[in-house]
């Protein structure tokens, strides 16, 4: 797999029918490994070791309602009163950073309402804090630490 923009993380696999799985730490099991799933992976463990958000906060892959349809986010952090702190959307690594994956994220948040935003495809990472006064997001240099209980 290809090299990203993070730090060096240790990752456990497995082959299985031919086919590399990656041990996902919050599902607690082996994930197929596609160029998405590792960028993903690697968030993970950027949240977990570098940010020291707590991985019973975090959780990976769920399905939401958007207008009636189904979709499904890569991952989000809650606070521990239940309302969502971070959004994250992952794209694979030859996938551009495009007006397109923020409205993407934003047609997302418009349901979850998280205060912060990550979009990533492994090489360009993207940090916003929400303003919903304003309508609008602020561009951020990382993520702020976990808001204390």
């Amino acid at each position: 797999m290809q090299n990203l923009n993070f730090p060096p993380y240790s990752f456990r696999f497995k082959n299985s029918e031919n086919k590399v799985a990656i041990f996902d730490a919050i599902r607690k099991k082996f994930i197929q490994l596609t160029p998405e799933e590792w960028v993903r992976q690697h968030v993970i463990q950027f949240l977990l070791q570098d940010k020291k958000y707590s991985g019973s906060y975090i959780n990976v892959e769920k399905v939401i309602k958007i207008n009636g349809l189904t979709k499904r986010y890569d991952a989000v952090v809650f606070k521990p009163d239940g309302k969502i702190f971070l959004l994250v959307e992952c794209k694979a690594p030859e996938v551009a950073i495009t007006q397109q994956v923020f409205d993407q994220i934003a047609r997302y948040n418009m349901v979850l309402e998280a205060d912060y935003l990550m979009v990533t495809n492994g090489l360009n990472h993207y940090f916003c804090r929400m303003d919903y006064e304003k309508k609008e997001y602020q561009f951020l240099r990382t993520l702020p630490d976990f808001p204390s209980v």
